[in-house]
């Protein structure tokens, strides 16, 4: 990347802490030039914390600060009325997902995209290292033509954003079947730490089973305490007529009678005597890489260094860049994802719509 970015945050939530620390990690690539915090012990904390200013309100923020992109970090209820201010504005937005709850959000923001807005959605799971291998080797053609895709990591909007990819499918008609299963679990982690103590909760698992139009199979399965259960795994397999990957496994044919079965391998330094930092170089699969981090050096987890790649592609859009992941994208993942929360509830199959963002005039 070339000059530092510079970007300013609506919201102070826990997600906006991700942007900070990024930030605060890679000051020679990104600059965070003022936050939008409506509650003003919430900002004075920010600020004491993460030394940074704070504004009561967007037009606050425009007159004392400057920026190459704003990042929209607030609840879906109300990301549409600043991403509307901020394009009329003529600045460029990074919007976390999703970028609005219900069908007729996404539609009423399919004007945006119409009017040339400048919007990017930060989705990040395909932009986590060990997702990133996998997509790598698939688009690789070493499993040829992709069939079925099972994704048992990520909820609604995300998981539906790591199959499309794995599947290589667009934005047709989807047949989904679905149902929600619950069972006893014991408590463990949530965002405010570990367990203080012993209790028994009710996970909610959702299966879907999509049908996509030309043939592929996705398959979503996902439990609302997965993401920071100690005793729920996460996992993903995608299969074509030449082979398939299952979680770190590959298994492919090199020619008809030759099969070969590698690993997804993550190559760290400052492991068994190194003494280069403490950071991941990248994946490799065999003898090769399918992976390399673009922030060698940094001390970020995984998810931090998919933020950091989402926070870099936004930069170099908002630069005059191509598109990574927009609006039409984000809109369609959404939906899907909704119309697998529709089947659910009905306990019938539901076969979605083409909507007008598939469309490109």
């Amino acid at each position: 990347m070339g000059k530092k970015a510079r970007f300013s945050i609506i919201g102070g939530g826990f997600r906006t802490q991700a942007f900070l620390r990024i930030a605060q990690e890679l000051p020679e690539r990104f600059e965070v030039s003022g936050l939008v915090v409506r509650d003003p012990d919430k900002g004075l904390f920010i600020e004491q914390e993460w030394n940074v200013h704070t504004y009561r309100t967007l037009e606050e923020l425009l007159e004392k600060e400057q920026q190459d992109f704003v990042v929209v970090s607030v609840a879906r209820t109300v990301c549409p009325d600043f991403l509307f201010e901020l394009a009329k504005r003529g600045i460029p937005a990074l919007t976390e997902t999703p970028p609005a709850q219900d069908v007729e959000g996404l539609l009423r923001l399919h004007e945006l995209t119409l009017s040339g807005a400048r919007i990017q959605v930060s989705e990040q799971y395909h932009d986590q290292p060990l997702h990133a291998a996998r997509q790598a080797f698939v688009e690789s053609g070493r499993l040829g033509t992709i069939s079925e895709a099972y994704v048992s990591t990520a909820h609604d909007y995300h998981g539906m954003n790591l199959m499309r990819k794995l599947l290589g499918a667009g934005y047709g008609q989807v047949k989904i079947r679905a149902m929600r299963h619950e069972t006893p679990l014991m408590g463990g982690p949530t965002r405010s730490g570990p367990p203080t103590e012993e209790t028994l909760i009710h996970s909610k698992r959702d299966l879907a089973w999509l049908e996509f139009e030309d043939g592929k199979l996705g398959v979503y399965d996902f439990c609302n305490d997965q993401y920071r259960s100690w005793v729920r795994s996460n996992s993903v397999s995608v299969r074509g007529e030449r082979g398939e990957i299952v979680d770190q496994r590959i298994n492919v044919l090199a020619d008809y009678a030759t099969p070969q079965y590698l690993d997804f391998k993550r190559i760290n330094k400052g492991e068994n005597g190194n003494l280069e930092g403490y950071f991941l170089q990248g994946i490799m699969a065999g003898d090769q890489w399918m992976y390399h981090n673009p922030f060698v050096g940094s001390r970020l987890n995984d998810d931090e260094i998919a933020i950091a790649t989402c926070l870099t592609r936004m930069a170099e859009y908002a630069s005059g860049g191509p598109s990574s992941y927009g609006l039409r994208e984000a809109s369609q993942d959404q939906y899907l994802g909704l119309m697998v929360q529709q089947a659910i509830a009905s306990g019938e199959a539901v076969t979605t719509d083409v909507q007008p963002w598939a469309i490109i005039d």
